[in-house]
């Protein structure tokens, strides 16, 4: 049984269809066990954020377990992007992952 979500297959499907190459469950920071939902170019990573409705990773131990992957993420100097599973079913996620990987790098120092 894969332990992918809905979301997850909908988004790897979007990317196919625009041909925009990614790595899925890749881990950003080895020897640690996290992985990213997806891997994009550019030093990009991509979450489906599950459990949004039902409460899912927004509680408790999870919630914390996921502040500390996430800050990690940005001190390991990835750029991660985020979304609901209702962004990426009406499609506000790829469109936001297009500009991502299209819009130039600034220096914000």
């Amino acid at each position: 049984m894969s332990n992918k979500s809905a979301g997850e297959d909908e988004l790897a499907r979007q990317l196919d269809a625009l041909k925009i190459p990614y790595e899925r469950e890749f881990r950003f920071a080895p020897p640690r066990r996290w992985r990213a939902d997806f891997h994009l170019a550019g030093h990009w990573l991509v979450e489906v954020e599950g459990g949004v409705w039902t409460g899912g990773h927004r509680r408790g131990a999870e919630a914390n377990k996921d502040t500390e992957k996430h800050n990690a993420v940005v001190m390991l100097g990835w750029k991660c992007l985020r979304f609901t599973p209702h962004q990426v079913e009406t499609g506000e996620a790829i469109e936001v992952i297009e500009a991502a990987l299209t819009t130039p790098e600034t220096d914000h120092e």
